[in-house]
């Protein structure tokens, strides 16, 4: 198999677990104090700003699969200096920000399985990158892969 049908089945499979995460009806297996739903709201937002934040800065490398750009350039600074992948960093925000918010133990499954996901989907992207950047391995030996540190 290519690796443009890999990455656009890593696409379909990331879209069918966020569909199925936003569209499951919410319930109440638990409670969730009120402050932990406003840290839940706060990571929504943050999410989503870390999103868009780090599609502006990869610019024309921007791609929709896992399949680095051919015309892209290997970025190390903005959210990247912080984070190989702060898209899926910002996804796992806003992953975590649902779960939480659902207050639904079949949300929180499915929440993991999508951390999961991005931690499969995030190594198959890394050995790409290493493949097309001579800088990767440097760089991801000194970034953490979604957050500082990790």
């Amino acid at each position: 198999m290519s690796n443009r049908t890999i990455g656009w089945t890593f696409v379909a499979i990331q879209a069918l677990l966020l569909a199925a995460l936003v569209l499951l009806p919410g319930r109440s297996d638990f409670d969730v104090p009120g402050w932990l739903i406003l840290a839940a709201d706060i990571a929504f937002w943050a999410g989503l700003a870390l999103c868009v934040l780090a599609a502006i800065s990869l610019g024309r490398a921007l791609t929709a699969t896992p399949v680095p750009n051919a015309s892209g350039e290997l970025r190390t600074g903005g959210p990247y200096r912080f984070a190989r992948h702060p898209i899926y960093s910002g996804v796992i925000l806003i992953v975590v920000a649902i779960a939480v918010s659902s207050r639904s133990w079949s949300k929180v499954g499915l929440a993991v399985a999508t951390i999961a996901f991005f931690v499969v989907k995030s190594g198959w992207e890394e050995r790409r990158l290493a493949e097309r950047f001579d800088a990767y391995e440097a760089y991801a030996a000194t970034t953490g892969r979604f957050f500082p540190g990790w």
